[in-house]
């Protein structure tokens, strides 16, 4: 890692470790864990597939809160503390104070990812006493989420180079809830056979990351494979989109008067 980027990045995963919010955030994404093991139990036959769903899902919500909101307040809080200025003093860049950021957040939610995964699997050795072979997709959905997260982080700092914290979460929110649903907005477009609905859809489609095809806890939860090319395929598109975001972010950021 860069010399410059790799200080800011440590930094950044100390101050996040220290916020009490994200143990809090962990906290409570494995007491949903757990509640899936009881809902599991009344479920008789279809416990695995519950607790795996359930646990999925707690990761995937849990993470992208911490994404989203402490995503969007990393480049405010250091212009608000002002100690924004005296990194600046320093033989460092914007940009590399943005990747830095951008790389401490997502080693802290990486983290943060592994001790729930642990108690993901604490539930399923607990209820199956041991695991499958199916049980090796589930790490593939994770790794999935987990570019989710970037993604959504380089998206929430895109804004915070510019916006409020409120503001930055709401178009991140709003992109995040769009990109979920593109391929239904995509097909209502299609449906309508409108050439203005059509051409707004398509635009969405093809503009706003496409975050469904992230989501495998279905397949995973039903014991299905994830076919290798998806998973090339997703890489790819999520380290495209996160470098469009973060050279668009430093771009935005330079020009900043901090003034």
């Amino acid at each position: 890692m860069n010399a410059t980027v790799g200080p800011v990045a440590i930094n950044t995963f100390r101050e996040a470790v220290r916020d009490r919010v994200l143990y809090n955030l962990v906290l409570f994404a494995l007491l949903m864990i757990g509640a899936a093991i009881l809902v599991g139990e009344i479920s008789i036959g279809i416990e695995r597939l519950v607790i795996i769903n359930l646990g999925l899902s707690a990761i995937s919500i849990f993470g992208l809160v911490m994404a989203i909101f402490i995503g969007v307040g990393l480049v405010y809080k250091e212009i608000e503390k002002r100690t924004l200025y005296s990194l600046l003093a320093k033989p460092i860049r914007r940009w590399q104070f943005l990747v830095g950021k951008f790389a401490g957040l997502l080693l802290t939610l990486g983290v943060n990812t592994i001790f729930m995964t642990l108690g993901l699997a604490a539930a399923l050795v607990y209820v199956g006493g041991h695991f499958v072979r199916s049980d090796a997709s589930i790490l593939v959905a994770i790794y999935f989420i987990l570019l989710e997260f970037a993604l959504v982080t380089a998206l929430a700092m895109f804004f915070s180079c510019f916006s409020s914290p409120m503001l930055s979460t709401l178009f991140t929110l709003g992109i995040y809830i769009t990109g979920v649903f593109a391929d239904d907005i995509h097909g209502i477009g299609e449906f309508t056979k409108n050439p203005a609905v059509l051409a707004i859809t398509r635009t969405l489609y093809y503009l706003v990351p496409n975050f469904h095809n992230f989501n495998a806890i279905d397949t995973v939860a039903h014991g299905g494979a994830i076919p290798f090319s998806l998973v090339w395929q997703n890489t790819l598109y999520a380290a495209l989109y996160i470098a469009l975001l973060l050279v668009a972010g430093s771009a935005v950021f330079s020009g900043r008067n901090l003034k």
